[in-house]
């Protein structure tokens, strides 16, 4: 069972050749057999025919002997109406009738098949009967010769026979050689995967120097773990960074609480307690980012109600006590399809991290463009450079500017608005300004302006 899954494809492609070819070859036997067949026949019908005339040019001319010089048909008898042999061939020398039928008219012939005929035990033979008039008499001239059988002869069905199994033993060893060879580089690659393991992702399959459906198969193949082996890497660096900063709070606290414990009675309590607080904060905020990442990446359905985005960014921020002050700007009935509590969440992920890293002031403007709802926040602090642009939406980026001065955020809210825009059909990019960040948010409309 193993080696018919493990050659399976070799094996069917051979038995399918072998049987097309056998099938070929049974066809032309048979066509060969009933050619020749019917050959046999019409030419064993005409020497009949032929030996029936020269009996009857003898019995016209009164020149019938006893001894008939015909060698070209098997036996033959010439019988008169009382049922006396009158002449014979040598084959049939002392031999009784070879038949007794009597055709119905004359110049008629008819025949029979009559086995084990006098002179020819063991075997049937075909006679044919044919009524001559002649010099005021009648004969009946008997022809027989032994039936041609389907095959026409053992050696010819030998010949095909053997023939047939040559070729399909050589289509088959060629089948099974050529698909061998075409597999080879499949077997390489299966080989090849079967070895790489999660620790080993950098290995890749070989690639066949031929261009065929092999070498594109094996392209895909490495191209799959190109993706798997960036994933895999993403989610270990994603697992490393999240867990040094789930650790900064948890280190915070017990230093604390160690630092209180060995000086009690010189502890400040409700500072500590403050303190304390603060870390389970983050530790709390660094969770739920961590939790909404998870439901993103998860590919949880979300909701698909319609979301007035202007409605949206007044009712969250009309009642927001930021550090800075927020300038909102916003256009009327800009709706997008979306899920109202992710669409919240990327707004106040913007404006948080916008709040953070302002001088002054943060403004937010929800407008139309086309067929497309346009949200920006931006900032006056000290912006983005172009070439780093990028980085920020990665999970846990740190950038080497003042914005990196950041001791509020977990590293996860970019992110997080990022995923929720795409999910949303949409993109979220930081463009040009004059000062500061600007982030632009572009989702299609529910109804196209």
């Amino acid at each position: 069972m193993g080696l018919w899954h493990k050659g399976s494809v070799r094996i069917r492609m051979t038995l399918l050749a072998s049987v097309a070819i056998g099938l070929l070859c049974t066809g032309f036997s048979g066509l060969v057999l009933i050619e020749l067949h019917w050959y046999r026949m019409s030419k064993q019908a005409d020497q009949e025919l032929l030996a029936d005339l020269r009996v009857a040019d003898l019995i016209a001319r009164g020149a019938l002997p006893h001894l008939i010089p015909d060698g070209t048909i098997t036996a033959i008898q010439v019988v008169d109406l009382k049922g006396q042999i009158v002449a014979t061939d040598e084959q049939m020398i002392g031999k009784p009738r070879v038949a007794d039928f009597v055709p119905s008219a004359e110049a008629t012939p008819a025949d029979r098949v009559i086995c084990s005929a006098p002179g020819f035990p063991d075997l049937c033979v075909t006679v044919v009967a044919v009524r001559i008039s002649g010099l005021g008499n009648e004969w009946i001239v008997y022809d027989a010769d032994p039936v041609i059988p389907w095959y026409v002869s053992r050696s010819l069905l030998a010949a095909l026979v053997g023939g047939s199994a040559l070729l399909i033993a050589a289509a088959a060893a060629g089948t099974h050689r050529t698909v061998g060879r075409a597999l080879a580089p499949v077997e390489d690659v299966v080989h090849e995967l079967g070895e790489i393991t999660a620790t080993d992702l950098g290995r890749r399959v070989p690639v066949p120097d031929r261009n065929d459906e092999i070498r594109q198969l094996s392209d895909a193949v490495n191209q799959t773990l190109d993706r798997l082996q960036g994933a895999v890497g993403q989610q270990q660096r994603f697992a490393s960074d999240a867990s040094h900063d789930l650790r900064s709070p948890i280190t915070a606290m017990r230093l604390q609480i160690d630092e209180a414990q060995l000086h009690p009675d010189e502890t400040d309590w409700p500072k500590t307690a403050n303190a304390l607080e603060g870390s389970l904060d983050r530790l709390e905020a660094i969770v739920t980012d961590l939790l909404a990442l998870a439901r993103l990446d998860s590919g949880t359905e979300r909701a698909t109600e319609s979301v007035d985005l202007g409605e949206l960014v007044a009712a969250e921020l009309g009642d927001r006590n930021g550090r800075v002050r927020v300038i909102t700007n916003v256009e009327p009935a800009v709706v997008v399809t979306g899920d109202r509590l992710q669409l919240i969440r990327l707004v106040t992920n913007l404006v948080d991290n916008a709040d953070r890293h302002a001088t002054s002031m943060v403004m937010v403007s929800v407008r139309h463009h086309g067929d497309q709802a346009v949200l920006e926040v931006s900032d006056d602090g000290p912006g983005i450079p172009p070439h780093q642009r990028e980085v920020v939406f990665e999970r846990f980026a740190r950038l080497d500017t003042a914005r990196d001065k950041d001791t509020g955020g977990t590293g996860l809210g970019l992110p997080i608005a990022k995923e929720i825009a795409e999910q949303h059909g949409g993109m979220l990019a930081i463009e040009d300004s004059e000062q500061g960040a600007r982030f632009v948010l572009r989702v299609p409309l529910r109804c196209p302006a």
